[in-house]
Order: structure tokens, then C-alpha cells, then sequence
């Protein structure tokens, strides 16, 4: 790897100015370039469809129908063989294909398999250290039902059938991940104390009303009703059919309920040893290489804890000289004068149904604001239908993360954005930002773009690597700036303030898991110099306790991004065309920031 002598002068990094629209470019998705290129596709296409076939949720994800009534076996078993035909499928990519055949492009697929291996490797190795119930953002209790509520999408009988098989199929995936839970328990890997409670409150959430019992309906028998519901009144089912099909699935959540109690007695169980307080991946057994492994899983490049760490104080105090000179123009002293006054206008106010209705309404006029602006920057755009939504009850939380999905392939499911509408209100100058970031351009845009590649091996379409997807979507957060996305002073100094929080990330994120700070010392440091809340601060730092490295991510990615293209502007200056930059960067779906940094070099050596 190429000496990334960026990361030394990240400080120095200013921001970038303001380009005019150029000549069209030729669309940025091609076929490949020739036929050796179009062989090792065909050959990485049929490969991903074996894969599919053992990956049910996966195939659900990209709109395919195949395995709809499964779910995928998380056992130590099933990701074993997993890995074992991937190793076998590289083996044979590799005896079958000359990499010096291929074209450019064709070399960056053949590099990306590649890569899938290595990370595939090193995540088998370290399985034990993410047990599924430990993740704040993505515990199996939680993202089951998440996934048959929000992906599997239902568009005739067959369909809402196989919906009733996968609840059927929720007991085993549970009892799997309690035994695995174990597993991990006994080599001194336990969730915080924190996440068992969230575990046992959602749990709970998933089996308390209809039809378990008295009260409103539970989310999946709601989910379950308004599925069938839509099918009746598209007329694709009469009332008889609709009436078995929902006796199916009460049935169904019936049998699904003693599972979900398994869970709750076992977290129980868990709670009287569950750790607080320092819980980060430095208190586990081996937990420093652990570490080491997650920063290059999530940032795809070699860098150590120290180096992270010292970006992130970096960039928090340029960015904070930034506000001040912002500020200044606004009229206040500096920045702390500038939040005092949002603070006074803006007090955080407790969410209301009206507040929870405005608030999607406007998330959702930006987002329609952006797509609109969105021709005169970029040459292919969005498609799909686009929507911002409450995130579902039994993963709600106050002050929880927004995060997105993205459509799928053949846009019947919308990509979309989810946003946590608990506890209170935060500054609505933020929410321009926070649409850029989550929707276009950045996330739901990329989605969009990816699933609709072609002459691109089908497995791209699935996969993706934390550095450049949230790289990308920080980075968006700059293009808006650009394309003159944010309406006034407020919006643009939010722009920062949000940039700022992904800067204090490396040093909380780094701090937790290799210098041994407290869950509070974390949450004290993203108060005060994240500038965020008392809720989102205590919900980020879980978060990050739980997803070790994944927040580095976003910051490292964004600055690589922005160092590919000052290397860019310097090199071709005037022939630099920033349109055909932007097309280049994300035209080819997500992929490690080493493979990125070569697709630049050639196209800038292509543009000399």
C-alpha cells in the first residue's frame, strides 16, 4: 500500500470551492471493457449465485424471490462453509483467470473478490468478539423482525406465505444465537449491561399485545395485518384467502413467542454479570488484536488506533476554527455565542405527533429539494422512489442514529431513510444536513446507484465497506454545501457541527477500545466537544462500544475522498472536470479505499 502521507496533514485539509456544471460526460456504468473482462464476470455471476442460495436474507435484500421462506443460518457451522466456498471460489478464480488480461476494471472486481476473502478470514477469526445479540444497532432480536417488516416485501400470496414461514423460522435463529452467546460468555466476551437491557426491553416489545394478549397489536402482527390488507385491496386475494393467511400468522407469531421468552430468561440470567463501565475491546482477552482487525475491516487501510486517535483531535480543532470564522460572519463572537443563541431559539422540546408529522415532512421535502439539484453536479442520478420514516417501535430509542436503506433492484421496495423520534427535539437547522448525509447524495442515492449497475459482477451490488459508504455520505454533506443545498448560515454551521461529531467519533471510538475509557468519560467528551445531546451522546457511545472501529470510518473515508481529489485538481488543473469526478467516485459502487485511490490515478493519467 502507497504511503498515505495525507493522514499526517488531515488538519490542513480546507474546504473546497464552489465548481460550475460542465459538458455532460458519457454515462459512468459500462459493460466490460473486453472479453476476458465479460468471462470473469460470468464466471463471478454464476459464483454469486451459489452464494445466494446459502444467503436467503441477502437474496430478500436485492429483490430476489429465491429462499423467500428462510432465514439465513448464522451458526458457526454455516459461516464456516460460507467461507469454505468462498476460499474455493477464489482458488478457482485465480487458477482460471490472468489478472494481467483483464482490463482495468476487470482488475478491480478480480482485487475486490480478493478482498472479500481476506475479510471474510479475518471476520471468522474474530466471530466470537460479535456475538448476535451484543450490537446496539443490529442485535438478531431486533433485526429479524426488522427485516420481515421493512425488506421482505409482499406482492401476492406466495409472498405473504412465505413471510409465515420465516416467523416460523425465528426460534431457531434465536436459540442459535443464545448458544453462541454462551460461546462467547465463556471465553470472557459478554454484551454490556446496556444492551442485555435492551435485549430483554425490546423482547418483550416483539410479544406483548395481539395476539399474544390483550392491548394494541404487536409490530409484526401489525405489519402482518397491513401486508394482507394491501393484497386484498389490490384485489390479488379475496376475504377467505385474507382470513387464512392471517390465521397463519397469528399461528405462526404463536409458536414464535416461547422463543422470544428463551431470550428474555437468558438475558436475565446475563444481567448479575454483565460488565459496565469500562467495557470497551481492550477489557476482553485479546481484545488489542481484536481492535487492530476492526479498524482494518472498517477503514480498509493499515492504520493504528494512535494514528486515528491523533487525526481525530486534529480535525476537531480545525473544524471548531471553522465554526469560529462562521460564526463571526453571523454576527456572534465565536461559535460558543452561536450555539448559545440556536439553544435559546431552539430549546429540545419533548416529541409530540405533530412535531414527529412536521418533522417527516420536511425530511422529505429536502430530500425531493436535493434530487432536483441534483442533474447540474452529477450525470446519472437517482431512479428510485425515495421516503424518510419513523424507525420501528421495538428498535426505537431516544437519541438513536439515523441510518438508511437503500431500494431494491428493481425499486418495488423504495430506498429510504429512518430517523428516531424519541425524547426531544434537536436544532431543525440540522436536518438539512442530516437528509444530505442519510439521503441524497449521499446513502439512498448510493443505494440507488449500486443496485442498478450492470456489466458489473452481480456480488458488488451486495457488498460494501463502511470507509467509502460513509465516507461517501460525508463527503456529501460538503457536495450539498456545493450545490447550494443548504438555505442559510444555520444550516451550513450545522454542516460542521455534524462534521465535527464525525471527528470527535475517532477519538471516542479510539479511546473506548485502546486507551480504556469509560462508557461516561465517552459520553462526557461527546457532550462537550461533540456538541451532541445527552441522550444521542449516550446512545452514540453504545453504539460504538458495540460496533467496534465502525465509526472511524466515516471520517477516514471522507478524508481520502477529499485527498483524491486535491490530488485531482493539482494534477489536471484546468482539464479537472469536478461532474465527472463526483460520476467517478460513485459509479462504481462501494469498494476498499486502496482499490478507489487506483480508479483515480488511472482517470486522472485518462484525463492528461
Amino acid at each position: 500500500m502507497r504511503k498515505l502521507h495525507w493522514l499526517l496533514v488531515a488538519a490542513a485539509i480546507v474546504a473546497v470551492p464552489q465548481y460550475a456544471s460542465v459538458s455532460a460526460q458519457p454515462a459512468p456504468i459500462a459493460a466490460p471493457a473486453n472479453a476476458e473482462d465479460a468471462r470473469l464476470t460470468a464466471f463471478l455471476d454464476q459464483e454469486f449465485a451459489e452464494e445466494l442460495k446459502s444467503r436467503p436474507q441477502l437474496a430478500t435484500r436485492l429483490g430476489m424471490k429465491e429462499g423467500q421462506d428462510r432465514l439465513d443460518d448464522i451458526s458457526d457451522a454455516g459461516e464456516l462453509k460460507r467461507l469454505e466456498a468462498l476460499r474455493d471460489s477464489v482458488a478457482r478464480m485465480k487458477a482460471q483467470f490472468d489478472r494481467s488480461k483483464l482490463s482495468a476494471r476487470g482488475q478491480t472486481n478480480y482485487d475486490i473478490r480478493v478482498t472479500e476473502l481476506e475479510r471474510a478470514e479475518r471476520r471468522y477469526k474474530y466471530r466470537h468478539y460479535s456475538p448476535p445479540f451484543y450490537s446496539f444497532l443490529y442485535s438478531i432480536h431486533a433485526s429479524l423482525p426488522n427485516f420481515l417488516i421493512n425488506t421482505h416485501t409482499v406482492q401476492d400470496e406466495a409472498d405473504m406465505s412465505a413471510y409465515n414461514s420465516r416467523i416460523r423460522a425465528i426460534p431457531a435463529v434465536l436459540d442459535t444465537a443464545i448458544a453462541q452467546s454462551k460461546e462467547s460468555d465463556a471465553q470472557g466476551i459478554r454484551a454490556p449491561k446496556f444492551e442485555i437491557e435492551r435485549v430483554i426491553s425490546g423482547s418483550k416489545t416483539l410479544i406483548a399485545g395481539a395476539p399474544f394478549g390483550a392491548g394494541e397489536d404487536s409490530p409484526l402482527w401489525a405489519d402482518a395485518k397491513a401486508k394482507v390488507a394491501k393484497l386484498q385491496s389490490a384485489g390479488k386475494i379475496d376475504a377467505s384467502k385474507a382470513n387464512a393467511l392471517l390465521e397463519d400468522s397469528r399461528a405462526a407469531l404463536l409458536e414464535m413467542k416461547p422463543a422470544y421468552e428463551r431470550v428474555i430468561a437468558w438475558a436475565t440470567s446475563e444481567l448479575p454479570n454483565a460488565p459496565s463501565g469500562r467495557v470497551g475491546a481492550i477489557s476482553l482477552p485479546g481484545g488489542a488484536d481484536y481492535y487492530a482487525a476492526a479498524l482494518k475491516l472498517n477503514t480498509t487501510l493499515d492504520l493504528t488506533a494512535d494514528q486515528i486517535h491523533k487525526i481525530g483531535l486534529s480535525e476537531v480543532a480545525r473544524i471548531e476554527a471553522e465554526q469560529d470564522a462562521l460564526a463571526r460572519q453571523a454576527g456572534f463572537a465565536d461559535r460558543h455565542a452561536f450555539y448559545a443563541d440556536r439553544e435559546k431559539r431552539f430549546p429540545p422540546t419533548p416529541w409530540t405527533d405533530a412535531l414527529r408529522k412536521d418533522y417527516l415532512d420536511r425530511a422529505n421535502a429536502i430530500i425531493a429539494h436535493n434530487r432536483e439539484l441534483l442533474p447540474e453536479r452529477f450525470n446519472d442520478v437517482p431512479k428510485y422512489k425515495m421516503e424518510v420514516v419513523r424507525e420501528p417501535s421495538f428498535s426505537e430509542v431516544a437519541g438513536g442514529a439515523a441510518h438508511a436503506g437503500g431500494p431494491s433492484p428493481d425499486g418495488t421496495r423504495p430506498g429510504r431513510v429512518y430517523v428516531h423520534l424519541l425524547g426531544n427535539t434537536e436544532d431543525p437547522a440540522a436536518l438539512a444536513d442530516l437528509m444530505c448525509h442519510e439521503g441524497v447524495p449521499g446513502h439512498v442515492m448510493a443505494g440507488d446507484i449500486q443496485v442498478r449497475q450492470t456489466g458489473t459482477p452481480k456480488f458488488r451490488r451486495a457488498g460494501g465497506y463502511v470507509a467509502f459508504n460513509e465516507g461517501w455520505a460525508l463527503y456529501s454533506e460538503q457536495l450539498c454545501k456545493e450545490m447550494g443545498a443548504y438555505p442559510d448560515i444555520a444550516s451550513d454551521f450545522m454542516r460542521l457541527d455534524a462534521e465535527l461529531f464525525r471527528a470527535a467519533r475517532l477519538v471516542v471510538d479510539t479511546g473506548i477500545h485502546a486507551l480504556g475509557w469509560t462508557e461516561d468519560q465517552a459520553v462526557d467528551y461527546m457532550i462537550k466537544t461533540g456538541r451532541q445531546s445527552p441522550d444521542a451522546a449516550r446512545s452514540e457511545v453504545r453504539r460504538y462500544i458495540t460496533l467496534p472501529g465502525q465509526a472511524t470510518g466515516y471520517k477516514i473515508g471522507m478524508l481520502k475522498i477529499m485527498e483524491l481529489r486535491k490530488k485531482a485538481e493539482t494534477a489536471l488543473g484546468p482539464k479537472f472536470d469536478i461532474k465527472a469526478f463526483d460520476d467517478l467516485i460513485i459509479s462504481d459502487g462501494s469498494q476498499p479505499l486502496p482499490v478507489l485511490e487506483t480508479r483515480v490515478d488511472e482517470w486522472i493519467a485518462s484525463r492528461k
